[in-house]
Order: C-alpha cells, then structure tokens, then sequence
C-alpha cells in the first residue's frame, strides 16, 4: 500500500492517492487542485479507477470534473449529496464565491456499501453531523479511515453549515467510528493524521464518555 497525501484546494483540504494493489491503479478521495493531482498521477504512472467524495462542500470537490472527464473514473458520493456535483445548494460554492464545474455522480451511496477500487476492499461508513451525508472510508485490511471532516486530530468538524447536526456529529463518532473493533489510522480532510485509539481517549468532543466504552 502507498499513500500519497496532497494538500489542495482554497481551504487546504487533504486529498488523497492510493495504491499499490492493482498495477498502475489508485483510487482518489477530495480532489481539489486539477494539476497537482495530475502530476502526482503522471509521475506514479497511475490511472484513477474512482473518486471518493466525503461530502459535497465545494473545497472537497473542485477537480472531481475534471479527473472524470480525463481518467473516466467513477465518482461516489453519498445520495443527499449528490446535487452538491451538478450545481445545487449543497457544495456552499455561492456561500464562498466560488463557482463549481458540474459532472453527474457515478454511484449514489448511503452507507453500508462494500466497493472495490484499485484493488482495494472499501467500506462505507454512513457519519452525518458535518453535513447530512457526510461518509468515512474504512479499509479494515489495511487499518485505515479517511474521515472527511467528520473527526479530526483532537477535533472534529463543524457543525453549524446547512445540513449539519452537533447531536449527530457526536452519535457518528461515538457508535460509528469509535464503535470499529481495533485501531486504525485516521487521515482527515485537514491537517495532521491520527489514529482511533488516541481519538477515543483524548478527543475532548467525547471525552465525557468513558474509552471503556468502545
């Protein structure tokens, strides 16, 4: 497995490359900066099979056009979402000023899902709270999430954007995410990565709860 993190975008959103199972194939999560990942595409010599979306706020999903448009890669996003892709309301753009190109969704999730992308097993964690559909990633081989702005190192996302929940951000965290057997790393939508065992007894958002718990 190996991971290439850039960040990209107005908001620097992490964005993410994955690969190393099927030769010349990755997957990507939150494109935000066309030519960056285009470079890192080229000088891996890889193709994107699919574009990961963890939710549809604009800084996550400014190069998902494009990327499909050049590589065909199949664009996933959560079903509430969707139009976030095709010019609704959901991405916030017009709340920033910032115009989104439009492209249709290839697959419409709502949690629960098992995909294969590159070669790579990949569950759908269905987490609102930052956004009504708002998704995690876990590849339970490989011991990894990527939690979108859903938990941060220390912090979580916010919750006060159209569509989002604090009660729900919490209930996401706690009997979603905390509630996965084992440790996993965590690489979020921004700043510094982090792993579920220190989230769950250092995250001061649910630190009233006791790590027993989990």
């Amino acid at each position: 497995m190996q991971l290439i993190t850039l960040i990209t975008g107005p908001i620097e959103v992490n964005t993410y490359l994955l690969y190393g199972k099927n030769e010349g194939e990755c997957f990507i999560v939150d494109p935000s900066d066309t030519a960056m990942v285009v470079r890192e595409l080229e000088a891996h010599a890889l193709c994107p099979t699919h574009i990961l979306l963890t939710h549809g706020h604009f800084d996550h999903i400014l190069s998902v056009a494009d990327l499909k448009e050049k590589y065909g890669a199949v664009v996933c996003i959560h079903e509430t979402e969707a139009s976030a892709l095709t010019g609704g309301r959901a991405s916030l753009s017009m709340m920033a000023g910032m115009g989104v190109e439009r492209c249709e969704p290839d697959v419409l999730l709502r949690g629960g899902e098992n995909l294969c992308c590159a070669g790579f097993d990949v569950k759908v964690l269905a987490t609102p709270g930052h956004s009504k559909g708002s998704v995690c990633y876990v590849l339970e081989e490989e011991k990894l999430i990527f939690s979108g702005d859903t938990l941060f190192r220390l912090s979580v996302g916010r919750s006060d954007l159209p569509g989002g929940n604090s009660n729900e951000l919490h209930d996401s965290i706690a009997y979603a995410l905390f509630a996965l057997p084992g440790d996993y790393d965590v690489y979020p939508g921004h700043m510094e990565k982090t792993t579920l065992a220190f989230e769950r007894q250092r995250n001061p958002f649910v630190n009233r709860w006791s790590p027993d718990t989990w």
